[in-house]
């Protein structure tokens, strides 16, 4: 059934996470009223936050990790170690949004306003030329139709509006940033940054910079180390679409929010070669609406907006818009992780640390930066690592032996220091990884994502090396014990790709229509009042945590797609 009364808005954005609640936020501080359509029921900043401070024994399962067989509902979203029971209801009813693996793929999905914005690592760092020119130089995939100096500005507006805290370090690969004093690294983190610096001059131990306040934003407080972060944030210390964009689009008064409303398609005139609006479904009454404007902003997540061109397809467009390029659905990406090494770190038992700090160290990438050994490494691109130091807690008690009054009297203390660090590793763009429309539906009628996506021998060539080097790092910091882990499996899940939930491409963008998806300023060849601002854009994926860039790209497009509209362009 469709819903015949016609609606008409100047923009509408596909989505509320951070890419969609910058959109909004930008389209409306500039004069358009905006709608945003979100799949998700809705979550209010603050009063949404449910399980915010509940303590763990006031939580199903004492709020230990949950499986599976506890919530088959939930089964593809329990793969990773991020849902438990304080945050499920953040996360996507596989049932409800299921989807075809072609090989082991984990699709995490959020289930609300806000999307993953109030679940992400708040990692941020900047992209720099050596990786907008990567493909361009050592011939994977298509060249980025935009350098560093294109989106620089963006970054830095985007930051401050976001609040990023974090460490300057004047390092060509990891461009600076506009920062917020850093949080401070804990006694067993700076004994391995000083052996590690003292061993590898060129190599960084650093904070990590995150989208955690350490000074005020407007209403928004510094954080306060209570680590229940993927439970909301009331006092809007990190950043997320509830906390920042969202509540100033609303304060334009030009926006409209429509929760559980999940997008089907875009209408697109043959006439006039445009798309005139989208096309959607209410979940809850399983209404057809349609709803017409000047730009759209697709920003439903990489996958999620690659689905909604592939369904929109027309009498020119058979393959779905953008399908006329060998772009659309290819080269998906995601970075590679749970690779690494661990070690004990001798002494320092005078030393402890407060609170639960939202952050961790950051290496940045080392390899391949240019000269004669990036021809010796068997391997394309870099990887960073992250990682943090921490002392035993109660929990090492179930490895002892002791029991009773000698075993309560051994926990009384904190245990040995021990440090953990995980590489993140760039995954090349290849045609093969992508996603195809299944014959089979959802329960709205729209058709389920197959994905088709693996690990390449570039990606285990980087993994090999970076376990090595981390191992190394590690003992000539002075740790002891030190042991490497790998947990990928061949086939199996553990470390497949989309688990990093850094899903990327799809829809990229570039400089000729007929290989790419999105010109130098994310609007679809196709249509080019069709903007597409989410990780299906990126033409590769760099070593670094993508959503900084997502939202500079939007804040960026945005501008862009205002300034078209006043020239009468769009």
């Amino acid at each position: 059934m469709i819903f015949l009364q016609r609606e008409e808005f100047d923009a509408v954005v596909v989505g509320s996470g951070v890419s969609g609640g910058w959109a909004a936020k930008e389209l409306t501080e500039k004069g358009l009223r905006t709608l945003v359509l979100e799949r998700g029921g809705e979550v209010e900043h603050q009063k949404g936050y449910v399980t915010e401070h509940v303590p763990p024994w006031d939580m199903p399962h004492r709020n230990r990790r949950i499986t599976p067989l506890q919530y088959p509902d939930q089964a593809v979203q329990i793969r990773g170690n991020t849902v438990d029971a304080g945050n499920r209801h953040f996360y996507q009813n596989d049932k409800l949004h299921p989807y075809k693996e072609s090989a082991p793929f984990t699709w995490v999905q959020g289930a609300q306003v806000g999307g993953r914005s109030l679940l992400w690592g708040r990692q941020v760092y900047r992209w720099s030329d050596l990786d907008f020119e990567a493909n361009l130089k050592d011939g994977h995939g298509v060249d980025w139709p935009i350098r560093y100096a294109d989106i620089a500005p963006w970054y830095s507006y985007v930051e401050q509006r976001i609040g990023v805290s974090g460490e300057r370090l004047g390092l060509p690969q990891l461009p600076d940033g506009e920062f917020q004093p850093p949080m401070e690294m804990n006694a067993g983190e700076k004994f391995v940054k000083r052996g590690v610096e003292r061993r590898f001059p060129g190599r960084n131990v650093t904070i990590g910079r995150t989208a955690v306040l350490t000074q005020q934003v407007g209403d928004r407080a510094p954080c306060h180390y209570c680590g229940e972060c993927s439970r909301g944030c009331s006092t809007g210390s990190y950043f997320s679409s509830q906390s920042s964009t969202l509540p100033a689009a609303r304060k334009t008064g030009k926006l409209t929010l429509r929760p559980n409303s999940l997008t089907h398609s875009l209408i697109y005139d043959e006439q006039r070669k445009r798309v005139t609006g989208v096309r959607y479904v209410d979940v809850e009454s399983a209404e057809v609406r349609e709803v017409f404007a000047r730009v759209v902003f697709l920003c439903a997540s990489t996958l999620g907006s690659t689905r909604v061109l592939l369904n929109s397809r027309t009498a020119s467009h058979p393959d779905g818009l953008g399908g006329n390029s060998d772009a659309l659905g290819h080269n998906l990406m995601d970075h590679h992780f749970r690779i690494g090494a661990r070690g004990d770190i001798p002494g320092l038992l005078d030393r402890y640390y407060q609170g639960r700090r939202p952050n961790g160290i950051y290496i940045p990438r080392f390899r391949n930066l240019g000269g004669p050994e990036s021809d010796r490494l068997g391997f394309s691109r870099g990887y960073g690592y992250q990682g943090s130091a921490s002392r035993g807690g109660w929990s090492r008690g179930a490895a002892r032996p002791e029991i009773g009054t000698e075993l309560k009297q051994l926990l009384q203390d904190p245990g040995p220091w021990g440090f953990n660090m995980g590489q993140w590793g760039e995954c090349l763009p290849r045609s093969e990884n992508r996603v195809v429309l299944s014959q089979e539906m959802d329960r709205w009628g729209i058709p389920q994502l197959d994905i088709q996506c693996t690990w390449g021998p570039n990606e285990f060539a980087m993994r090999k090396d970076a376990m090595a080097q981390a191992a190394e790092m590690l003992e000539a910091a002075g740790c002891t014990n030190v042991t490497t882990f790998d947990e990928h499996k061949e086939g199996e899940y553990g470390a497949e790709p989309g688990l990093c939930i850094h899903e990327m491409g799809t829809a990229r963008m570039g400089r000729d229509p007929k290989t790419s998806v999105l010109n130098g300023n994310n609007q679809l060849w196709d249509s080019p009042n069709v903007f597409v601002t989410d990780g299906a854009c990126m033409t590769s994926s760099s070593c670094v945590n993508p959503s900084i860039t997502y939202m500079a790209l939007t804040a960026r497009a945005a501008d862009h797609a205002v300034k078209e509209i006043g020239r009468r362009n769009l």
